[in-house]
This record gives C-alpha cells, sequence and structure tokens, in this order.
C-alpha cells in the first residue's frame, strides 16, 4: 500500500465489504456509512450524513434509536436476527448488529452492521438455477441430437415418395410429413443454437435495447406503450450484440404477448455493485429491468420458467426463456425472475470488465 494514498486503508477495507457498516454519534447522528450501506439503503453518503437514525431507517416493529441507546448506555453489543427492514421501494430481510466504540471504557459512538439475509438466500438460489440450467441444456442438446439425425432420413424419404405418387391426394399426406419434419428441424437448431459462443465486442447497451424495443413495438398492439428509464452513465459491456439482442428480444416479447392487446413494458437499466451470480462475485454489474403489468406467472411455474420446453400459453414452445437464459449464461450473466399481478419483472445481470471499477 503507497503511503502517500489519500484513502486511508482502513477506509478502502470498509468499503471493499459486502455488508452495511454505519457509525452513529451519542446522539444517534449518523457520522459514518461504507458503500455497501449506501447500496443497500440506496442512498449517498452526502444525503444521508448528519441524518438521525429515525429519519434513516424505517424498521417494522422496531425503535433503532431505543436500541441504540441501549448500546451506548450499557456498553453492549445488541444483535436482532431476520428484521424487516422497510426501504422506500421494497422490503428487505436483515440482520442487525449494534456495537458500542470505546474510548477509555467509555461508548463514544455506535457501529451499525446490517448483513442482507435474502442476499445470501438470492446466491444460493442462483447458484441452483445455473445448475438446473446447465444440466437441462445438456439434457436438451443430447435429445435434440438423438431426434436430429431420424429426421432428416423421414423427410427424405417422404420427398421421394411425394416424387414418385401420381395421386395428388396421396401427395397432400407427404406434404404433411415434410412441413412437420421442416418444423420439427426448426424447432431442433433452436435448441443446438445458444451454444454457439459470443463473439464479443464493446458494445453500448442501450442500442441493443433500442433495437429490441423497436422490434417489439412494431409487432405489439397499439395500445401496447414500452417505455424507457436508462442510466446515461453506464459504460460499454463486452458482448455479442446478435446474441443480446436475441436474448432480450426473447424476454420483451414474453412481455409484450403477457400484457394482451393494452398494457405498459418498462425497460429499465442501472448499475448494480459487487454482485454475486454463480461462485464470481463482480464488482460491478448493468442490471436491465423487463418490467410489465400483466396479470403475472403462475406461482407453480414461477420456479420452472427457464427450464426448455416450459411455458405457460398454450401457443408456445416453451424455448424462449431457456435460450434467453443460455445466452446470458454465456456473457457470464443471470436472468432472475419476480411476478405478481400486475408487476412482473425479469433482471438482466451483465458483468462488467474489471476496467470500469
Amino acid at each position: 500500500m503507497n503511503n502517500s494514498d489519500p484513502v486511508p486503508l482502513y477506509q478502502r477495507i470498509l468499503d471493499h465489504l459486502t455488508d452495511a457498516v454505519l457509525v452513529f454519534d451519542p446522539a444517534y447522528r449518523l457520522i459514518y456509512i461504507n458503500v455497501a450501506g449506501e447500496m443497500l439503503l440506496a442512498v449517498s453518503a452526502r444525503q444521508v450524513l448528519g441524518m438521525g437514525a429515525k429519519e434513516l431507517f424505517f424498521l417494522y416493529d422496531q425503535n433503532i434509536e431505543r436500541d441504540l441507546k441501549r448500546t451506548l448506555q450499557q456498553g453492549e453489543s445488541l444483535t436482532k436476527r431476520n428484521l424487516s427492514l422497510g426501504l422506500p421501494s421494497h422490503a428487505i430481510t436483515v440482520n442487525f448488529t449494534i456495537t458500542p466504540m470505546l474510548e477509555q471504557d467509555t461508548p463514544i459512538a455506535a457501529l451499525v452492521q446490517i448483513e442482507q439475509v435474502d442476499r445470501h438466500l438470492r446466491i444460493s438460489m442462483e447458484e441452483q438455477l445455473l445448475a438446473q440450467q446447465n444440466a437441462a441444456r445438456m439434457l436438451l442438446r443430447g435429445l435434440a441430437h438423438e431426434i436430429k439425425n431420424p429426421l432428416g432420413g423421414l423427410r427424405g424419404a417422404a420427398q421421394l415418395l411425394d416424387r414418385e405418387l401420381v395421386d395428388e391426394e396421396m401427395r397432400e399426406y407427404t406434404k404433411i410429413i415434410m412441413e412437420e419434419s421442416d418444423r420439427l428441424q426448426s424447432l431442433v437448431d433452436r435448441m443446438l443454437e445458444p451454444n454457439k459462443p459470443p463473439r464479443k465486442s464493446r458494445l453500448n447497451i442501450h442500442r441493443v435495447l433500442e433495437r429490441v424495443r423497436q422490434l417489439v413495438q412494431v409487432e405489439a398492439p397499439p395500445s401496447v406503450v414500452i417505455e424507457r428509464d436508462y442510466d446515461p452513465s453506464l459504460p460499454l459491456v463486452n458482448g455479442d450484440s446478435d446474441q443480446l439482442i436475441q436474448a432480450i428480444l426473447n424476454i420483451v416479447r414474453n412481455a409484450a404477448q403477457a400484457v394482451g392487446q393494452k398494457g405498459r413494458i418498462l425497460i429499465r437499466t442501472r448499475i448494480h455493485r459487487q454482485v454475486t451470480i454463480g461462485h464470481q462475485r463482480n464488482p460491478m454489474a448493468v442490471k436491465i429491468d423487463i418490467v410489465d403489468d400483466g396479470p403475472g406467472i403462475k406461482p407453480e411455474l414461477l420456479g420452472q420458467i427457464f427450464y426448455p420446453m416450459v411455458t405457460g400459453r398454450a401457443d408456445g414452445t416453451g424455448l424462449g426463456l431457456s435460450m434467453a437464459q443460455s445466452l446470458i449464461n454465456q456473457h457470464g450473466g443471470l436472468v432472475e425472475c419476480s411476478s405478481s399481478p400486475g408487476n412482473t419483472v425479469f433482471s438482466i445481470f451483465l458483468p462488467l470488465e474489471k476496467d470500469h471499477d
């Protein structure tokens, strides 16, 4: 570590922690917050330094000032688990630890450490999702190869038979065989397609999103509105433009089909820090949310929607979301979904290269 570094070592350590760390003075005013704390509370240090604990926190059925007072008066640590922390946009589950900071055995400040429990659950679910996706993809690719060879022979035999038949009525049957063979061939090709390695280059993710938006807007009914909420400060992403367009197009098309003849779709981009995808922790990632106000996904399907051949629509193939997940996986990313009636959110995480730190 260079001694001339203007940022003290302890601050660099605190800012690289994944848990939120906050420090309050004896008057319960915030005097320090680390980067993880800013991210957790969706605030900036400049906004909240000097703010009282009551203003900063919204703990359901909890009194933060009472807990801080107890810690400062008694000089003892206090831990509470599985608390619901109400943020302006949503609620999260946290473990909450308050530790007194002592000077000659006298508490001079209270250090608050907040561990987001749902984050660990999310990482565990992501690892399971990736493992299941890989297993399903391998199974599907094996099945596709087994189908492809006899399918070609079936179509060839039907074609030869069609040339020999004179009766037009009989030739109708051979045409049906060839058409259905072509349909199945197309389906099998789509199963195999995501295995192509991406040809990556530096690209503006908003150009990809705009291309997708234009394609879906042309296809969708006039009463379906596609809105944008882009973060203009996003850096360039390292990715395959065609594959990213295909992956995101599958998801946005699903959203358009979900809202039907009238509805709203929102495409939103943001930067997220310290994002864990599988076993890989990424300092920064682009998060793309596709939000629709359709009826939502049935709870029994929600945990299976990224499996091949799983669909909630009678006319669906069940390959769109599976392919999207596969293509995003090949970019080191992940697709997640949460859904309730009127609010379905597909979130795409794409890690950024280390030179963006």
